[in-house]
């Protein structure tokens, strides 16, 4: 009895990243609501961030229109922006 053959299967040329290995963010988005002083003091009091890195922040949504806040695990990215929901902020994630 003769054995079986095997093909070899084609790997396809890929370049992509799998989505599985891009990191979750979350994403401020400008609203003309809150006050850029209101905005600077959540992302400190939610992130620990320092002043000057929550301005930097701010300043971002306030000129660009967003700003990413944070990045990591997609259930925390979904726990930060429930937190600045609960501030106020109109916040989203995505993958970078």
């Amino acid at each position: 009895m003769a054995a079986p053959q095997v093909t070899p299967l084609e790997t396809p040329d890929i370049a992509e990243v799998p989505a599985t290995d891009r990191p979750w963010v979350t994403i401020v988005w400008n609203d003309p609501v809150n006050l850029m002083s209101y905005v600077t003091w959540v992302f400190q009091k939610l992130f620990g961030y320092s002043r000057e890195k929550a301005e930097r922040l701010m300043l971002d949504v306030h000129h660009k229109g967003r700003a990413i806040v944070s990045s990591g695990a997609r259930e925390r990215m979904e726990h930060d922006a429930s937190q600045l929901h609960g501030y106020g902020l109109w916040a989203t994630v995505d993958q970078s």
